[in-house]
């Protein structure tokens, strides 16, 4: 799932793979943009903003596109079979003399200028893993609407950038409180230490192959011991709580899962 640390490992696979090099090929594969012509422009940079995706070219344009809940970007060299799906889910191509870029199942791509690139992403909040990260301002946005739930608060991405459904129940359970949990009633302390511990885990998660909030360690034996146990909660249905062997709970709740522990975490539930 597309977050934060995701897309910042993206944009870097693009960046080495595009920058300072001109297209040889590109092909927007989207009605507005089908006949755009952006072949013979170099790539400036790639750059992630939260959950957004900008990639810049020289000629003053940018190509923004989100990932959302499916989407993907894979790099292929000249010579390499693309496999990231169906040719009818690719929606863009992008391709120099040694590497080939391809997006699939976009939900979001368009081209604008980069000056108007506030457009897109302005209404963002401080970026976890971005040069703008303010903490103060981010724990400001949390708690500005106390009657909100707080699952519901770290994921609104004008709040702060970069933090998913998979975050949102980590922190829920890291902060033993239920997702259900008004921003209001949570304890003394505990929006700010979501919100630190929101910026730690997408730090310490920036450069993993596979995400983790039980461990840090980076050893090969871990890796192998802990594969099912990289997560507390998510995608732990029904299996025992790392902490009290509970089995942990899901609900749906506006199209996505919540997962939590009826034990660890108190306050209001489904």
């Amino acid at each position: 799932m597309p977050e934060g640390d995701t897309v910042l490992q993206t944009a870097k696979r693009l960046h080495t793979a595009l920058a300072g090099r001109a297209l040889t090929q590109a092909d927007l594969r989207v009605p507005r943009f089908a006949t755009a012509d952006l072949t013979g422009r170099t790539v400036l940079d790639v750059t992630a903003r939260g959950k957004h995706l900008l990639t810049r070219l020289d000629d003053g344009l940018t190509l923004h596109s989100h990932l959302r809940m499916d989407g993907a970007w894979r790099v292929y060299a000249p010579d390499e079979r693309w496999r990231g799906g169906p040719t009818h889910q690719i929606r863009a191509v992008l391709a120099n003399t040694e590497h080939t870029a391809v997006g699939y199942r976009l939900p979001v791509l368009e081209l604008l200028r980069t000056r108007d690139e506030d457009k897109a992403v302005g209404h963002l909040g401080p970026d976890l893993l971005g040069p703008d990260w303010n903490p103060d301002t981010a724990l400001g946005n949390l708690i500005a609407d106390p009657g909100r739930p707080i699952d519901d608060a770290l994921l609104d991405q004008r709040n702060l950038a970069g933090i998913g459904n998979v975050y949102a129940c980590e922190l829920c359970f890291l902060a033993r409180v239920t997702p259900w949990t008004t921003v209001g009633a949570l304890p003394d302390t505990t929006a700010a230490r979501l919100v630190a511990t929101a910026k730690r885990l997408l730090e310490a998660n920036r450069d993993r192959p596979n995400r983790t909030t039980t461990n840090f360690s980076t050893t090969a034996a871990h890796t192998r011991a802990h594969a099912r146990d990289r997560l507390y909660v998510y995608g732990r249905a029904r299996r025992p709580c790392l902490r009290c062997g509970t089995p942990i709970r899901v609900a749906e709740r506006n199209g996505r899962p919540t997962y939590w522990c009826p034990r660890c975490q108190s306050g209001p539930t489904e």
